[in-house]
């Protein structure tokens, strides 16, 4: 008896395609489901969840107006030059007498 891993198909079944008719049938399904008037329960928010919405959208628009305000260079210089004022990272500091 050969031992099977976990990735091995135990059978040499095809899948079954799906007829045009399926497929007629879920297309009618969705158009039919479109047209019918049914009702729409419409969650009304809270005033603090549109407070809170909105000043998500501010914050948004915030960070979106201050990132579009450097170009590229301009911020790999600003890096740059916050890199050069670190100190060397494989310098290492004498501690004892020696």
């Amino acid at each position: 008896m050969p031992l099977l891993s976990p990735n091995y198909p135990t059978h040499d079944r095809k899948k079954k395609k799906k007829s045009k008719k399926d497929k007629e049938k879920i297309t009618r399904a969705i158009t039919e489901e479109g047209e019918s008037p049914q009702r729409v329960h419409m969650i009304e928010k809270t005033e603090a969840e549109k407070k809170f919405e909105e000043t998500q959208r501010k914050r948004q628009m915030e960070r979106i107006a201050k990132a579009a305000a450097k170009s590229h260079k301009e911020k790999v210089s600003e890096f740059n030059n916050k890199l050069e004022q670190l100190s060397e990272h494989y310098d290492i500091p004498k501690v004892g007498p020696g």
